[in-house]
């Protein structure tokens, strides 16, 4: 089996807006479109990212970027499973995060994939205390 990410709101928002660690994304794609890794993302987190797009740029570009992002090598689980679901809650129970987070996290814990994120904010004090894999790009 393929390494896996799992892509958090954040990351992929900074490779669109070619931010620091966007080169590690790129590098993460790239291995991707190879058949070298698997790469998921949450549609919930998904949104996320077309929300930021819409609100910093409008409807039409935002529309244009996710069409461009929403196909392979990213796979987007458009369902929530009950052991996703499940991780998410335990999570969101645990720990003060976001819905979007928690799902994040669930993903990874449930796909065994490594979290692609920059959110030290809220995850510093997750990786301390979880058993979760986090590949930080800053």
């Amino acid at each position: 089996m393929s390494e896996i990410f799992v892509l958090d709101a954040c990351a992929l928002i900074a490779l669109i807006n070619k931010e620091d660690g966007a080169e590690i994304i790129e590098d993460v794609l790239k291995r991707a479109q190879a058949g070298n890794v698997s790469i998921i993302m949450n549609k919930l987190n998904f949104l996320e990212v077309y929300y930021d797009l819409y609100r910093s740029y409008g409807e039409e570009v935002a529309d244009k970027l996710i069409r461009n992002i929403n196909k392979p090598p990213i796979v987007i689980h458009s369902e929530l499973s009950d052991t996703v679901f499940k991780e998410a809650g335990r999570l969101k129970a645990s720990y003060k995060i976001s819905i979007a987070d928690s799902i994040a996290l669930g993903e990874a814990i449930v796909s065994g994939g490594q979290l692609l994120t920059s959110d030290h904010h809220e995850f510093d004090l997750i990786e301390k205390s979880e058993d979760i894999k986090f590949y930080w790009i800053r």
